[in-house]
């Protein structure tokens, strides 16, 4: 959507991994943005960064880029232990932080950012791109509308491989630093997507294990759940499996919608079923006139930008990503206490608020290797 306005001044901390898919998102719409700023503790890595992506100002530290610069949103690119405190950062500073999933390592982390944002006024969004893509936001269209009735039965799959090499990275695969495994860190992004669609969830029933990589972490986790709305489903998140695939399906009264992809999805991944007497759904699925985008952050960063050109909220908000994080705190306590777990139990004190792993985890950690 075309602005009249100047364009968004925009910032990123961290310039490692990700941050290249965020800066590379930018600069398409560059009409609509400016990335004036970087900051990063590697001064080469945050140099090398700014040259690649032509940005002007560079820092090694994230409160002077803050004071130096005028900024309407922050990207925070930085390893999961570092996303609360910085985002808290953004926030006091009177900007909007964007921050990479996970948005905290914990509920309690997601509650101390709330209170900051209520403190402030300002906003913590968190990125799950997924649930900007065309076909996605038309199916949450179909879904709200009732035109495909009730959900009956949904599959969320992020089978995903990764091999021993790649816990290489010092903060990959431990609780205090990453959160948790493939439930927090890979799985999260489709699972966030099926709740974008299916709405509240009211109990979990998970198992997770550690079964082949070297990590405190588990490697593969599996839940049932049931939603509110009486849906039942299935999520599985697993670093384990050599033909990597991302599926989703949901069946409906009146409707199969299936989607697979790995990384990324357009119009292409997507399959729509209708129930027998109900074919005319299929001309609604198919009366669609968004562009076919690859499911990225482009347009997610779009979105912001439209809900901030219109006044209005843009997400996803700080109280979505809760839900969703929520979900992986419960998938956690599930497994590791071996009772389901409902909505909203969670909550105080309760270990696993404090942390991913609730001091329960039932196996022993990595020892590290002195050299």
């Amino acid at each position: 959507m075309p602005s009249s306005r100047p364009p968004y001044r925009v910032a990123i901390i961290g310039t490692g991994g990700i941050a290249g898919a965020h800066a590379a998102a930018l600069a398409e719409l560059s009409e609509r943005a400016r990335l004036v700023a970087v900051a990063d503790v590697d001064p080469t890595r945050a140099a090398d960064f700014a040259n690649k992506f032509s940005v002007p100002h560079v820092f090694t530290d994230a409160k002077a880029l803050l004071e130096s610069e005028k900024l309407d949103l922050v990207h925070i690119c930085t390893p999961p232990q570092t996303h609360a405190p910085l985002a808290s950062l953004v926030m006091r500073a009177g900007v909007t932080a964007l921050v990479e999933k996970p948005t905290a390592l914990s509920l309690r982390e997601m509650d101390q950012l709330a209170a900051v944002q209520e403190q402030t006024g300002s906003r913590v969004l968190t990125v799950f791109q997924h649930r900007y893509g065309a076909a996605a936001v038309r199916l949450r269209r179909l879904a709200a509308s009732g035109a495909l009735g009730r959900p009956l039965v949904a599959t969320c799959e992020t089978l995903w491989y990764r091999p021993d090499e790649y816990f290489d990275v010092p903060w990959r695969g431990r609780w205090d630093v990453e959160g948790g495994g493939p439930t927090m860190g890979h799985g999260i992004h489709q699972f966030d997507l099926m709740l974008s669609v299916l709405g509240p969830w009211s109990v979990i029933t998970a198992l997770a294990g550690r079964q082949a990589r070297p990590t405190d972490t588990e490697d593969v986790s599996v839940a049932a759940v049931r939603f509110d709305n009486g849906a039942l489903g299935t999520v599985v998140n697993s670093l384990l499996s050599p033909r990597e695939t991302s599926r989703l399906r949901f069946d409906f009264e009146y409707a199969t919608v299936e989607l697979e992809h790995l990384y990324g999805y357009r119009e292409e991944h997507w399959r729509f079923t209708p129930a027998s007497g109900h074919e005319e759904l299929s001309d609604l699925w198919a009366d669609a006139d968004e562009p076919d985008i690859t499911s990225g952050h482009r347009v997610q960063f779009e979105a912001v930008f439209d809900a901030w050109d219109a006044g209005q909220e843009s997400g996803v908000t700080l109280l979505d990503a809760r839900s969703t994080l929520e979900f992986a705190a419960a998938t956690y306590a599930s497994a590791f206490r071996g009772v389901p777990v409902t909505a909203g139990e969670l909550a105080g004190d309760d270990p696993f608020t404090l942390s991913m792993d609730g001091g329960a985890v039932p196996w022993e950690p990595v020892k590290e290797t002195l050299v």
